[in-house]
């Protein structure tokens, strides 16, 4: 909120060089504002006394669309993605679900490896067999990821999620 368009009865003035003037009614905060050919800026609108600062608006609105371009350029997304396993898969099958999983986390992204049950599979007498196809997945990926979590059992699925490394040299 700018000039005219601050609600407040009472704002904490703040001028041009930082220094705090007090606390002031709004009008006495914009006609000094006007003095100084500045605009009055609301700063915080939602502390107890809202905080107004002698600011060149345009300016000011200037700088903070560039610090807002900045972040978002230094910023890097980090999507998931996710592969699907059988615990009665081919050998050649989880080759080829491993080299995916390992482009996947070569690009940056996170993978989450799900194990499924099927309907009629027999998950007591698999499970140990998933969790030897996770481990195998797991040292298949050693070298450019990191578990991030392991969960047990949920319902008809096995869940692993991998990270890459931060260290890692490859392309």
């Amino acid at each position: 909120m700018i000039n005219e368009n601050i609600n407040a009865p009472e704002v904490l003035v703040i001028n041009e060089k930082g220094e705090s003037l007090g606390v002031k009614p709004i009008a006495v905060a914009q006609q000094m504002a006007d003095e100084v050919g500045l605009d009055l800026v609301c700063v915080a609108p939602n502390a107890k006394v809202p905080v107004c600062r002698f600011l060149d608006y345009s300016k000011f609105r200037y700088e903070q669309q560039r610090k807002a371009r900045e972040s978002r350029k230094n910023q890097k997304i980090i999507n998931v993605k996710e592969i699907w396993l059988t615990p009665v898969i081919s050998p050649n099958d989880f080759e080829t679900k491993l080299r995916r999983g390992r482009q996947f986390l070569m690009d940056g992204n996170k993978l989450k490896v799900t194990l499924r049950f099927g309907r009629r599979m027999r998950m007591l007498s698999n499970e140990a067999d998933a969790d030897l196809m996770l481990d195998k997945f797991i040292e298949g990926t050693a070298d450019i990821a990191v578990v991030e979590s392991r969960s047990a059992l949920e319902g008809r699925n096995m869940t692993l999620m991998l990270s890459p490394r931060k260290d890692k040299k490859t392309k």
